[in-house]
């Protein structure tokens, strides 16, 4: 079974965990750090032949426009992360609109190619804020990974389909969402789809989550990860103790981890693994109209 490897590549000081700290028009007086943890990336990836999803944050793309080209140029996929890293829950319509198209427009313009796949900012695409969907589509996305089918203090929709599946948004439209990797235990949603969960639980946890996904559930799963979380000696934010928790567990350990990983499954982009099991399971996969 081929997974899909996901790169949400962002700064460590544009995270949610330090919003309410550090301001946007702020953002340019740190070190910028996003450059080398991508390039280890990018590395580890290119010595196994893998092809991942990078979903870029606008503003990195305007501040590193080679950083980008690269990835492209390595063969991987280009995904949108928005430009502001905001929170859909704490924008207005309009203003979402504004930030879709002004990342996508800046990162079409560095690769030149069409962008087709999003991933909402802490996956804040919720039971509040489905009509960002629309917006998606509407702007030329064909596919989203922003509904994470868990309890969350600041994302989630606990009874989303845990697997690819068309949502219809009416007048004959649909959109793709591959959900970000969860299990099912007790009538629950365990997270097991990497960041935070990823450092916080053993690496055995994590593998045997993804064997039962692929062997007996028969999906891909779909793993995520930011370059700052490979990144040991980034600069210290002055946060909330439980935000400091979040970000900073375990940095020192997650490329050992990331690489028994990368070993230990089969790994592609987003698109080309969504091509492989759409075609054959939507016949009898979950087909959403709202929740």
């Amino acid at each position: 079974m081929v997974n899909a490897l996901t790169v949400d590549v962002e700064d460590y000081f544009h995270v949610q965990a330090f919003a309410d700290v550090i301001s946007p028009s702020e953002w340019g007086r740190y070190p910028l750090r996003v450059e080398t943890n991508t390039y280890r990336l990018l590395e580890m990836f290119s010595s196994r032949a893998i092809r991942a999803t990078f979903f870029i944050l606008g503003w990195v793309a305007e501040h590193s426009p080679k950083l980008v080209s690269d990835i492209f140029k390595a063969g991987h996929e280009i995904g949108c992360h928005g430009y502001s890293h905001r929170m859909i829950g704490r924008s207005e319509q309009h203003e979402f609109r504004e930030d879709i198209r002004r990342a996508k427009s800046v990162t079409e313009d560095i690769i030149g190619n069409p962008i087709r796949c999003y991933r909402a900012p802490s996956y804040s695409i919720t039971s509040q804020t489905l009509w960002a969907l629309d917006e998606l589509q509407k702007a030329g996305f064909e596919s989203d990974s922003s509904i994470f089918p868990v309890v969350h203090d600041h994302y989630g929709i606990p009874n989303a389909p845990r697997f690819p599946h068309y949502r219809s948004l009416g007048e004959s439209r649909r959109i793709v969402e591959f959900p970000p990797s969860t299990l099912r235990v007790f009538g629950s949603n365990l997270p097991v789809a990497g960041g935070g969960y990823f450092r916080l639980l053993p690496y055995s946890v994590t593998a045997w989550a993804i064997r039962h996904i692929n062997e007996i559930e028969s999906q891909p799963a779909m793993f995520y990860l930011h370059p700052w979380e490979i990144d040991p000696d980034q600069p210290r934010i002055a946060a909330a103790w439980r935000s400091r928790f979040r970000h900073y567990q375990n940095l020192h350990s997650t490329e050992a981890k990331l690489n028994q990983l990368l070993d230990g499954f089969s790994w592609a982009s987003m698109s080309d693994v969504l091509a492989r099991s759409l075609g054959s399971a939507i016949s009898h996969a979950e087909v959403s109209h709202g929740l």
